[in-house]
């Protein structure tokens, strides 16, 4: 009886061992299936990624009058990533500064351009690899290994210092000290130096020079200029205006109007409302020359000068012959505001029946404003500077401003030009 038993034991056993033996085999078998999958995953994501196509991006098209323009900077670099939309590269033209923006989110791969190079609508301007669009993270199983290929996972220690490491605390030796021959040597090239003849003084004052190239604007400011005083029969007529009923309008009303409006209330408004009444009244100073015809305009398209660190722009304030006081400088402060910004589309500056220019705000006190055409007329305004006027048979100080118009004698006599100024 007892040998029966011992047999079942053994048989029992000898079972368990074979289930053992299988169980481990499946798990070797289960990880080297997963570390296959994994490697094959892997591979397909580096084949997919080389399968997206590098897009190449032209020059856009920037406006019918617009051909070509200047690399003025690259915003991005080679290897550089960028989102969609993202600035890459600005090109200057003569009259605004254009973005290249990415097309979508990827990479650069190549610039097809330098930086100051003249490029053409529709050339190749760089190439963009697209970003490959992220794996989804999947969670590894990994089964649990066998006893008998499990890794030691225990770090090395790194060997204890020994006694005489201990001594000198860890500080390597000192190497070996300089022999007497080169510290003698090292003396001697010394006193060489010493003895050598100073240098000359240098010539008192600076006669360098910086050689800049003009950028695409200051080129076609010059060309446009210059175009105008050999076209028109330029002359200039001037005048003075007693500043005393307008500034004290101006007191009267600018805190009321900011605080209701949130813009200030300046001198150019009133002189844009009242250039805007007398070109209804002279014609001829808001018409323009075409071929052997006049155009005259029904509307008031007033061209205001600004000041940006690029040269001179003249963005337009259309219709300004129904806007009053603070819708014109509403819009005057708001194109200024885009113009100091390189902000000003061909849209705000296409057209312009009339110029105002404000060169008082510099401290100008007198000057002849140059024709912006195909425009007649351009009204120079200056600073206000106290003076003595004989009011009523009285000499009296009164604010007074200098303005100038200079018209094209072609379209308007010197009676037009008068009784504008004074109108």
């Amino acid at each position: 009886m007892l040998s029966k038993r011992v047999i079942a034991a053994a048989r029992s056993r000898a079972f368990l061992a074979s289930r053992n033996v299988q169980y481990r085999d499946t798990a070797v078998s289960l990880s080297k299936g997963w570390k296959i999958a994994d490697s094959q995953m892997r591979r397909a994501q580096f084949h997919s990624s080389h399968l997206l196509q590098v897009e190449t991006v032209k020059v856009p098209q920037m406006a019918e009058s617009i051909s070509e323009g200047t690399l003025r900077s690259w915003s991005k670099q080679v290897g550089d990533s960028v989102e969609a939309d993202e600035e890459v590269a600005t090109i200057e033209t003569d009259k605004i500064d254009v973005s290249v923006n990415a097309p979508k989110s990827g990479k650069i791969v190549e610039l097809l351009a330098k930086e100051d190079d003249t490029v053409n609508v529709g050339q190749d301007l760089f190439r963009i690899e697209p970003a490959s669009p992220a794996p989804q993270e999947q969670k590894k199983v990994d089964p649990e290994e066998p006893k008998d290929q499990q890794l030691d996972k225990t770090t090395l220690e790194p060997p204890a210092p020994s006694g005489a490491d201990k001594q000198s605390g860890g500080i390597p030796p000192e190497g070996p000290k300089e022999s007497k021959k080169e510290v003698k040597q090292d003396s001697k090239s010394k006193e060489v130096k010493s003895k050598a003849p100073p240098a000359a003084p240098k010539a008192p004052g600076n006669r360098g020079e910086t050689r800049v190239k003009m950028n695409r604007m200051r080129l076609r400011i010059a060309e446009r200029l210059k175009e105008s005083q050999n076209a028109a029969a330029s002359l200039t007529t001037f005048n003075e205006i007693d500043m005393s009923s307008l500034m004290e309008m101006r007191k009267k009303y600018k805190d009321e109007v900011l605080k209701e409006h949130d813009v200030k209330l300046g001198f150019m408004s009133a002189f844009a409302r009242a250039c805007a009444l007398a070109l209804k009244e002279i014609p001829a100073a808001n018409a323009s020359i075409e071929g052997d015809e006049i155009v005259y305009h029904d509307y008031v398209d007033l061209s205001v000068a600004v000041a940006t660190p690029k040269g001179l722009v003249t963005p337009v304030v259309r219709n300004a012959e129904g806007m009053g006081f603070v819708a014109i400088e509403k819009e005057i402060a708001a194109l200024g505001t885009k113009a100091r910004d390189g902000k000003l589309t061909l849209e705000d500056m296409a057209g312009g029946t009339f110029t105002i220019s404000n060169g008082g705000v510099f401290g100008s006190l007198y000057g002849t404003p140059i024709i912006n055409l195909p425009q007649s007329a351009v009204l120079g305004m200056h600073a206000i500077k106290d003076k003595p006027v004989v009011v009523n048979g009285q000499i009296v100080i009164r604010p007074i401003m200098v303005v100038a118009l200079t018209y094209d004698h072609r379209l308007l006599d010197g009676r037009e030009a008068v009784t504008f100024l004074g109108s």
